[in-house]
């Protein structure tokens, strides 16, 4: 016959809910870090609460049903006692048939109950963690790129994942069970006392001693438990460092397979041993606990046999009371581990929040400027533009000034660490300035509409990023709406049409992790006709040649020079061969202009544009 605990949320009871992740009789515990966190980031409870504002009506619903349940879930051992003490001894038909109706009404009532619970319960939680999940991601989208070369991509990506995949469970079921074990738990005993309250006096003397019995064993498997997923953590980052792309390519030329193949041998090893502590630490726990299931009844019988102890109690009454003391174990359980729950689900809300919290490093104008990128001119005006990186001492880019006019071309040239590429990004809004503003066809490009900033501004890097997809969908992300005749003359342009036209897939060739199905040379061109389908007034060229060999620099700068014709042109490199018809060229030291002018007049000042032009030559040479 179904015990009162058989009424809980969604039917029986979730044991990772009232229990944590180990289990029954292994109780949860808040973990250093998760008190660490709190202490670093101290939790607004209200902020929380304010959550669930939006859904009261059915977190109320979700209440009355947990009362619900867990009262006429209490009417059980009140039926079973009515039916041996009165229905079978007398005879009573008629009792028996109301008596064995009710017991089946309140199940089918508690189980329809659940099912409402459970369906109101995760519709909040799932609209919740919905919420938080979207505005989370865009928070972490809004910032520079300077966030994301300080933050570890791995804390990102737990942020989203681990902590709001953690933060769902707490939303579903935590709330709900300890509503639910909190119910349950005052109905038993105050049953419970209805019924005997000789009995229930030794239930509460037991109990302590049982609960901390089972405690004392639980966390000794706990601690084994933490062991292990240690273990299985460092065997997951073996996994993911060594049999990625670039791990293959790292162990396979530096030889690296037989020292990987021995460490992950030994901490696989060390798993096996860990499980057989765990193994016998769960079964110390089991019969532990079965001891204690056994002792506790044994003594209520003992107590209701002896005549001195009796009271004259009945045999329903001895049975009803049996059912009621076996099942408030677990929600007595679940009781106590609701401060390690609530410090859990704190810990969780608080790193989410702390992201969440993140200044906007590139923050949206209230009423943004329009400009149709169809008549955009493309004239880029920098005015005395500085950027410090947070932390640095000195500026990476310091009182920069240029005017590029519309179809205009500029160089940036300097030696490594000069500011080359910080310009490239403030001048794509990849990041802001520190002083100064940058304009577009005389537009703050911090006034402009972020969407419309990106078709307006092309950049092309040399650390190209092909999705793993197919060759159409990569360019497609340039424009959703272009035609197969608009990549095939896109790929064209960029000179590379030919080679994707002899391979077997054509468009639908995917193009591995990272792009690695192609050469550095043929990704960039393929990264060329993606901005060449984005038709941008204004070019941002990264580098883009400057990891290639001679022959495949020169189809790409020739995909490059197409590319350019007739667009403001900002070219940032190293190899001054492809900046000598540059209108202005600007040389940077330490972010500060130190030279400007042509590729002519620059060498004839003998300077340090001319000096860095006689290394170049002297490289070339020595290659």
């Amino acid at each position: 016959m179904p015990g009162p605990m058989a009424h809980s949320l969604g039917g029986a009871p979730r044991v990772g809910a009232i229990f944590g992740a180990g289990g029954p009789g292994r109780p949860q515990r808040a973990s250093r870090s998760d008190r660490a966190q709190l202490e670093s980031v101290p939790l607004d409870l209200r902020r929380v609460l304010r959550l669930f504002t939006p859904h009261k009506l059915a977190l109320t619903l979700v209440t009355i049903a947990i009362v619900i349940t867990s009262v006429i879930g209490m009417a059980q051992p009140f039926l079973i006692r009515a039916i041996v003490d009165r229905a079978i001894p007398h005879q009573d038909v008629t009792l028996l048939l109301w008596c064995v109706g009710g017991m089946l009404g309140v199940t089918i009532v508690s189980q329809l109950l659940g099912v409402l619970q459970t369906w109101l319960a995760t519709t909040v939680g799932q609209r919740v963690m919905h919420q938080l999940r979207t505005q989370l991601f865009d928070t972490v989208q809004r910032q520079s790129l300077g966030f994301f070369t300080r933050t570890r991509a791995g804390e990102v990506q737990s942020r989203l994942t681990n902590d709001v995949a953690g933060m769902q469970s707490v939303v579903t079921d935590t709330a709900t069970s300890i509503a639910s074990n909190v119910t349950t738990l005052i109905a038993t005993i105050v049953a419970m006392a209805a019924l005997s309250w000789r009995l229930t006096l030794l239930s509460a003397v037991i109990l302590p001693p049982a609960i901390w019995l089972t405690r004392r064993v639980a966390l000794v498997r706990r601690e084994i438990t933490t062991r292990q997923q240690e273990r299985l953590a460092e065997l997951q980052s073996q996994i993911n460092d060594g049999l990625s792309v670039s791990g293959v390519l790292l162990s396979k030329t530096l030889g690296l397979g037989p020292q990987q193949s021995a460490r992950f041998a030994a901490d696989s090893r060390g798993l096996v041993d860990l499980e057989l502590e765990s193994q016998l630490a769960g079964r110390w726990r089991m019969a532990a606990m079965q001891i204690i299931f056994a002792a506790i009844p044994a003594a209520i019988y003992l107590v209701a046999g002896l005549p001195a102890t009796s009271g004259g109690m009945t045999i329903g009454t001895l049975i009803a009371f049996s059912t009621l003391q076996a099942g408030i174990f677990r929600p007595l359980m679940g009781v106590l581990n609701t401060g390690a729950q609530l410090i859990t689900a704190g810990a969780l809300f608080s790193r989410v929040f702390e992201f969440l919290d993140l200044d906007d490093a590139l923050p949206v104008s209230a009423n943004p400027v329009h400009l149709d990128p169809a008549t955009a001119r493309g004239e880029l005006r920098v005015e005395h533009v500085s950027y410090t990186y947070p932390g640095a001492e000195r500026p990476a880019v310091d009182d920069l000034t240029v005017t590029v006019p519309p179809g205009g071309s500029l160089a940036l040239v300097g030696a490594t660490g000069s500011g080359k590429s910080t310009a490239a990004s403030l001048l794509s809004r990849l990041m802001d300035p520190v002083e100064g503003r940058i304009l577009l066809d005389g537009v703050d490009l911090r006034e402009l509409d972020p969407q419309q900033l990106t078709r307006l501004v092309g950049v092309v890097t040399q650390e190209t990023y092909l999705v793993h997809d197919t060759i159409r969908a990569n360019l497609l992300l340039a424009d959703p709406d272009a035609t197969d005749a608009d990549l095939w003359e896109a790929l064209a342009a960029a000179q590379i049409a030919d080679h994707i036209a002899s391979l077997p897939g054509g468009l639908d060739t995917r193009v591995g992790e990272r792009g690695y199905r192609f050469s550095g040379g043929e990704k960039q061109r393929i990264a060329v006709a993606r901005t060449i389908l984005r038709d941008p007034a204004v070019l941002i060229l990264d580098e883009a040649t400057s990891a290639l060999d001679n022959e495949t620099e020169r189809a790409l700068q020739a995909a490059l020079d197409g590319l350019s014709r007739g667009r403001t042109t900002v070219t940032i490199a190293h190899r001054l061969s492809t900046i000598e018809d540059a209108d202005e060229v600007l040389v940077l030291d330490h972010g500060r202009t130190i030279e400007r002018g042509t590729h002519q007049s620059l060498m004839a000042a003998g300077g340090a544009y001319a000096a860095l032009a006689r290394r170049a030559q002297a490289r070339q040479a020595a290659a």
